[in-house]
C-alpha cells in the first residue's frame, strides 16, 4: 500500500524574499510566494516549492512503442502511457495544448490521483515492457516520473521519456540511472524559432541532447517539418550534421508532417515532397535511419540494415513486421542491428 505522497517540489533552492529558485528546467523561474513558475504546476508556497501533479494523472493509455515513436527499442511491445496537464514550453502549433496549455494560462490543473504503485500494476496487468511519460511534458511532473520509475525497474519494466529536451542538467543526472530509452524533439536549429514559436532556446537542447547520449539511454530524436518555418534545406542539413557528429549516424531520425494545429492554422500540412527531400538530407548526412511520420507512402517506413540494405523490418502504422532480423542479427549478413531488445520481435513465418 503506497503511503500519501509528499507534494513538496524536488530541484529547487530557496531564496531571499520568500522567493525560490526552480532548478528543473532551463527557464529557471525565479517564482514569488503564491505564484507559480512558468509550467503552471509548481507553486511557490510560502518560500517552499510545491508540485501540482505529483499523483495528478490526465492521460493513460497502452500504446505500441512505435507510437512515441520509438523504432529501435523492443519494437512490437507495448508501453503504458502516462502524462499529466502542464508544459514549460508553449509551442504555438502544440497538438497536446489541451493537456499542456491550461496550467500555463492560470486554469485549474486537472487529473486523476493515481499511485505509483497503481501505474505499475497496471503496466504489469497490461502484459506492457515499458512506462512512457509523455503527452505534455515529462520536465515538469519529475517527481512522479522518479516515483514510477524507480518502482518499475523494481518490477523488470523499462521507463521512456518523450520529452522536448528543455530540462536542466540537474534534472537529467536525477533520472540517469532511472531512464532506459528517449524520444527528444529537436523542434530547430534557430534560436529564433524557439524563442518566438516555443518560447525557450535552442542551445540547452543540443547540450541535454548530449548529454542524453552520454547517459547511455537509447536515443532517437524527433522534428516535426512545419512549411516555412524549419524546412529550409540548409537548417535541416545541419540537425542532420549535429545528429550524426554529436550524437552518432546510429541515432534515428523521425521527420514528422506538420498539420494546422492550436494557434498555428495559418500554413498548409507539410508536402511530401518536403518530407522527401529532408529524409534525403539526412541520408545524405550519412544517418544509418531516417524516418517520416504522420504520412504514408513517402519514405522511410522500414527498417534497413545499416551494414547490406537488406528490409529487417516492415512497418504499416504502427504495426511491424520482422523480415529479415534473427536474434536481433541481420538474417543476409549478420550485422547486429542498431538499438535495444532488437532481438525481442519474433522473425516473421518462425514456426
Amino acid at each position: 500500500m503506497d503511503s500519501p505522497l509528499d507534494d513538496k517540489a524536488m530541484l529547487w533552492k530557496p531564496l531571499q524574499n520568500g522567493k525560490v529558485h526552480c532548478r528543473l528546467c532551463s527557464h529557471y523561474c525565479v517564482i514569488p510566494d503564491a505564484q507559480r513558475g512558468l509550467c503552471g504546476v509548481r507553486e511557490n508556497r510560502e518560500g517552499v516549492l510545491f508540485t501540482l501533479v505529483r499523483d495528478k494523472v490526465a492521460a493513460l493509455h497502452l500504446d505500441p512503442v512505435e507510437k512515441k515513436p520509438l523504432y529501435h527499442f523492443y519494437p512490437g511491445t507495448k508501453t503504458l502511457s502516462l502524462g499529466t496537464m502542464g508544459c514549460n514550453l508553449s509551442c504555438s502549433f502544440c497538438q497536446n495544448f489541451s493537456l499542456s496549455q491550461p496550467p500555463r494560462q492560470g486554469k485549474a490543473v486537472m487529473g486523476e490521483r493515481v499511485t505509483a504503485g497503481e501505474i505499475v500494476d497496471a503496466a504489469v496487468h497490461a502484459s506492457a515492457s515499458s512506462i512512457s511519460y509523455t503527452y505534455s511534458e515529462p520536465t515538469i511532473f519529475f517527481e512522479l516520473v522518479v516515483d514510477v520509475a524507480a518502482r518499475a525497474h523494481e518490477r523488470g519494466l523499462m521507463n521512456i521519456i518523450v520529452s522536448n529536451g528543455f530540462q536542466t542538467r540537474d534534472c537529467l543526472e536525477v533520472w540517469g540511472p532511472l531512464i532506459d530509452a528517449a524520444n527528444i524533439d529537436l523542434k530547430a536549429f534557430t534560436e529564433d524559432f524557439y524563442k518566438n514559436i516555443c518560447g525557450a532556446g535552442l542551445k540547452p537542447v543540443l547540450d541535454n541532447l548530449k548529454t542524453i547520449h552520454g547517459l547511455g539511454w537509447w536515443l532517437e530524436v524527433t522534428t516535426l517539418i512545419i512549411p516555412g518555418l524549419n524546412d529550409d534545406p540548409g537548417e535541416l542539413r545541419a540537425m542532420a550534421e549535429f545528429i550524426h557528429g554529436e550524437l552518432g549516424p546510429e541515432v534515428p531520425w523521425h521527420l514528422s508532417r506538420f498539420h494546422p494545429s492550436h494557434a498555428m492554422n495559418d500554413r498548409p500540412p507539410t508536402p511530401p515532397e518536403t518530407l522527401r527531400n529532408a529524409w534525403e538530407i539526412g541520408k545524405q548526412a550519412g544517418l544509418h535511419h531516417v524516418y517520416v511520420g504522420n504520412i504514408s507512402g513517402v519514405a522511410g517506413e522500414q527498417t534497413d540494415c545499416h551494414e547490406c540494405g537488406t528490409t529487417l523490418l516492415r512497418r504499416s502504422g504502427f504495426g511491424v513486421r520482422n523480415l529479415a532480423l534473427e536474434n536481433g542479427l541481420c538474417r543476409n549478413c549478420g550485422q547486429k542491428a542498431e538499438g535495444r531488445g532488437m532481438e525481442s520481435i519474433s522473425l516473421e513465418g518462425r514456426t
